[in-house]
């Protein structure tokens, strides 16, 4: 399917460079440019009791050399008049991309991270665009923070270089034509080797290699195809990876011995097509885990780390389809899962534990903690002496540590009974990622604290003590912008914030912490609703606005949402967003039904059947953001990426009066033709979040909320800038194919376009064309909401 695909990419990324060298419009007014109309060829179709056309299927025939001739002339057509429309926007979409530009960090590397001996970390060097992995001895800088110091990894005290370039992916970039993007990167327990996976654009699969981190050298063995996952085994001298069928399911492992010249062992193929196989080491690399799950069953098996080839072993099984993750500590098996409870769904997950040497058959499992539906654990993270838990009360995030090992013998307890002692945390956190923490013995572990009014805070908390530090942080206002506020110098504060050791038995935070946190709550406010929606369901939303710069009753708006797969709604600090933020603009983000942070129930009642609901959800903050004049009745926007682009544009469909404008980034827009007639391979996630066409409620539920099939007719739409790209899990076809329509459609007013914007493969692994984007992306906004 891709080398069809290659003119027509190649044409349209000589159609965006050439529109990076566009001269400036002519100073006489042209008349405005009229949208491209492509040709409608309605294709009868009938699934169920339903019979329905489609006039722009054709641009989804990637097998039609015609059809596929067309479409390369229509994407131009989109292209000029994206141009033209957006033309005298030149000059602002200069600015804001100055703007946009001038809050990148300066230095890219990653915070040196402590495994053994070793700090591993990655950094970019001048004038190249992809980072270098690196690592040094720990005894040879123990004060190591950037690369700067000492320059170029040498220490010209002791005359050594302390610095070792481990994998250069500028080098990897030459090796994959000029696209380095890498899924997977795992280094040897014992530190001789690295495992990696780098995509293979050409034949859209990444590929497996290993490389000996000593010499440098390519291992001749292990290189395979389509590689998933991989968990190395016996100290380093065994790796274990996953390979897909040709329909990206994983289904095989593998064995293979480094420096062996033997064909690598096949453990386990998994032969049914609904089945699909995980892997991953335990943190202490005694054993390997594999979880294999469908929509009937999930299982878990344990293969010894020592002896990779000594068989597979049943742990845990049960019915349907559940997340589990299985570690071991100190001769127990702690299962952390959110599978039924005697046939009961559970809206949460719980940590199960059961002793490795069970006799039992089958193994017996008790439950470690009590329930609380106060205290939800949302994460779980084991060091040799400690288990770092992620809590969630009601909305608001926690985190704590408790020691190991756990008290065995007594039943459940209740975590509060362990004297947890919670770890430091800033306002508004809106999500704590953990760092890799390979280093299964270190007292330290590193976690990444977002907010919607601060820049992500890499955090590393010394679990023996309490202490924490701040590792790594953009520092968005600058010293002058501090000045500017009156306010303490940044210097002062970046001093105080990458020396800060505080000690802190609660979450409790105050100013001066808040300061400690470069928090931008003194300039940026955060405040949070509880929203009513169409069935009484509350629902959060989050608003953020400059308190310098809001416009009392008349500021726009833009609504962030995503809803899909349970995954919680990104509500981190952007700094693109700052120069709305700073034009008066108020940026808001729905948690509708669908998404995550509200446990197994909040995310299954906004999918499948009863996907409506995210869409109404939606709705109903839209209207709660103009009934209490937070936002302008007219001035409202929304913005929705990839399933969260659906969210939107069916918001749109139902309410098209409601907004002005909207983003739309490689949205799924066409779900009825995507789930029935699949061209890009789909998941048993996928159907299971949108619907089975097969089943009749589903698919008329499907019909119901498909933004494609239920445009308007006769109606003024917004304004919608639609981003997509040939690389997307949602084909191009399906933007295409929606602005066509919607064009049709509904009442055509210049003031309101409806854009087509064809992004580069390259944008995501490149920050000049991020930040380009971006600013086209604002100025779109901007344009619509002051005409």
């Amino acid at each position: 399917m891709r080398h069809l695909l290659k003119p027509l990419r190649h044409h349209c990324r000589r159609l965006r460079w050439a529109h990076h060298r566009a001269q400036k419009a002519a100073a006489s007014p042209s008349p405005p440019p009229r949208p491209p109309r492509p040709p409608p060829k309605p294709e009868s179709l009938t699934f169920h009791d339903h019979s329905w056309e489609d006039p722009y299927s054709w641009m989804s025939k990637l097998n039609d050399k015609v059809a596929m001739r067309h479409l390369d002339m229509y994407m131009e057509q989109e292209e000029k008049y994206t141009e033209a429309t957006m033309s005298g926007t030149d000059r602002l979409q200069s600015k804001l991309q100055s703007e946009m530009a001038s809050r990148f960090a300066s230095d890219l590397s990653t915070p040196p991270l402590r495994w053994g001996p070793w700090l591993y970390y990655r950094r970019v060097e001048e004038g190249k665009q992809f980072p270098v992995l690196c690592r040094r001895l720990a005894s040879l800088n123990d004060e190591f923070i950037s690369h700067k110091s000492p320059s170029a990894g040498f220490d010209f005290t002791s005359g050594k270089r302390i610095e070792q370039k481990l994998l250069d992916y500028n080098q990897e970039a030459q090796r994959f034509g000029g696209y380095a993007y890498e899924e997977l990167s795992e280094v040897s327990p014992d530190h001789r080797f690295i495992a990696y996976t780098m995509y293979d654009k050409e034949s859209d699969f990444f590929k497996l290699s290993v490389r000996n981190l000593n010499s440098g050298a390519l291992c001749s063995k292990p290189q395979a195809d389509r590689v998933s996952n991989l968990a190395w085994a016996k100290d380093g001298q065994a790796l274990l990876y996953v390979v897909t069928d040709q329909n990206k399911r994983p289904c095989r492992i593998y064995c293979s011995m480094i420096g062996s010249t033997d064909d690598d062992f096949l453990i386990l193929e998994e032969t049914d097509e609904n089945v699909y196989v995980n892997i991953r080491h335990t943190k202490d690399f005694r054993f390997v885990t594999v979880h294999t799950f469908s929509t009937a069953s999930s299982k878990v098996f344990l293969i010894n780390a020592a002896d990779p080839l000594s068989g597979v072993n049943l742990v845990w099984e049960c019915e349907g389809i559940s997340h589990g993750i299985l570690e071991h500590h100190q001769g127990y098996l702690y299962l952390f899962t959110d599978a039924a409870k005697e046939g009961q769904s559970v809206d949460y997950h719980y940590l199960l534990r059961s002793h490795l040497d069970s006799s039992s058959s089958p193994r017996t499992w008790e439950s470690v903690f009590t329930d609380d539906p106060d205290w939800v654990v949302e994460d779980l993270d084991f060091s040799h002496t400690h288990l770092v838990v992620t809590l969630r009360e009601g909305r608001n995030f926690r985190l704590c540590s408790v020691t190991l090992p756990l008290p065995a013998g007594k039943g459940p307890v209740h975590l509060k009974e362990l004297h947890p002692q919670f770890l430091p945390l800033p306002k508004y956190v809106s999500q704590i990622s953990p760092g890799p923490n390979y280093d299964y013995h270190s007292s330290k572990m590193r976690f990444t604290i977002s907010s919607p009014v601060m820049p992500d805070a890499v955090v590393d908390y010394d679990l023996s003590n309490g202490e924490w530090n701040i590792v790594q942080q953009q520092n968005i206002l600058h010293e002058r912008t501090r000045v500017l506020y009156g306010t303490a110098s940044s210097a002062s504060i970046i001093e105080e914030t990458l020396n800060s050791k505080i000690s802190n038995p609660s979450n409790e935070v105050n100013s001066d912490d808040d300061q400690l946190w470069n928090g931008l709550s003194e300039f940026y406010a955060c405040e949070q609703y509880n929203v009513a929606s169409y069935d009484g369901v509350l629902l959060p939303l989050t608003v953020v606005y400059s308190r310098k710069n809001k416009k009392e009753d008349q500021s726009p708006g833009l609504l962030h949402v995503h809803g899909t797969y349970g995954e919680l709604l990104d509500k981190r600090w952007h700094s693109e967003l700052k120069s709305l933020l700073d034009r008066g603009w108020i940026i808001a983000y729905a948690d509708v039904r669908g998404g995550g942070g509200g446990g197994k129930k909040w995310h299954h009642d906004g999918r499948c059947t009863k996907k409506i609901n995210s869409i109404k959800d939606y709705i109903s903050c839209a209207n709660f953001l103009v009934d209490k004049e937070i936002v302008h009745e007219n001035k409202l926007a929304g913005w929705g990426y990839s399933a969260g682009g659906l969210v939107v544009a069916s918001a749109i469909n139902q309410s098209p009066h409601l907004f002005k404008a909207a983003i739309l980034k490689v949205p799924f827009l066409d779900p009825t033709n995507t789930l029935l007639y699949p061209i890009l391979p789909l998941t048993a996630a996928d159907y299971e979040e949108f619907g089975y066409p097969g089943d009749i409620a589903d698919f008329h539920a499907i019909r119901d909320y498909s933004p494609y099939d239920n445009i308007q007719k006769d109606v003024l739409y917004p304004a919608v800038l639609v981003s997509s790209s040939f690389n997307t899990r949602f084909g191009v076809w399906e933007a295409a194919k929606w602005v066509a329509r919607v064009r049709e459609l509904t009442i055509y007013d210049q003031k309101r376009p409806i854009l087509l914007n064809l992004t580069t493969d390259m944008v995501e692994e490149n920050r000049y064309l991020q930040c380009k984007e971006s600013a086209l992306e604002s100025a779109f906004l901007i344009k619509v909401m002051e005409s």
